[in-house]
């Protein structure tokens, strides 16, 4: 009677080891799910940021290529209006020198 006893006994610590071993590795399991996750967000938020900045690079790029340009454009007015002048001048002393012939 003891030894069935006895045997029940440790059949129901076995049960219970089991249980908990089994409830264990579920939290383990749980456990590394979320650390999964928080990573896998955290890289998420890391790709956001970098493209972000790439953005701003680009943006800030271009801003630069449109100075450039804009300076380019004016230099190219400034050239052009020294050229009129120039004309202008030659065109001056051209007549000048006809109606000096005229005359």
């Amino acid at each position: 009677m003891e030894e069935v006893a006895a045997e029940e006994v440790k059949e129901e610590v076995a049960a219970e080891e089991v249980k908990q071993e089994v409830t264990t590795e579920e939290v383990k399991e749980e456990v590394v799910t979320e650390v999964k996750e928080e990573v896998a967000s955290e890289e998420a938020k890391e790709e956001v940021a970098a493209e972000e900045v790439k953005e701003e690079v680009a943006a800030e790029e271009v801003k630069e290529v449109v100075a450039e340009v804009m300076e380019e454009v004016a230099a190219e007015e400034v050239k052009e209006e020294v050229v009129a002048e120039e004309v202008k001048e030659v065109a001056a002393e051209e007549a000048k020198e006809e109606v000096a012939a005229e005359e």
